[in-house]
């Protein structure tokens, strides 16, 4: 299935951009994670699991054992965010 994963605050400084279009066979977020991690080692250090940070499913709040849906937007940000 294919996800746009959008990064805010710092976690989309340290990854060097704001989101991406990918292929996964993730079933749940925290599956995504993972998957993710593996990526580049900008990933891996913003969004390894020792790391403290939030997630959102199509702009809802959602936890790891969310499952997802093709076309879904999943967004990773730190637990504060400023305005």
């Amino acid at each position: 299935m294919k996800v746009e994963v959008k990064y805010f605050a710092s976690i989309r400084e340290s990854i060097g951009v704001p989101g991406e279009q990918i292929e996964t066979s993730a079933k749940t977020l925290g599956e995504l994670r993972t998957s993710l991690v593996s990526r580049t080692e900008a990933h891996a250090q913003s969004l390894g699991h020792g790391r403290v940070l939030r997630m959102a499913l199509n702009q809802v709040m959602a936890e790891e054992s969310t499952p997802l849906c093709d076309g879904a937007e999943v967004a990773f940000f730190p637990p504060v965010t400023g305005g």
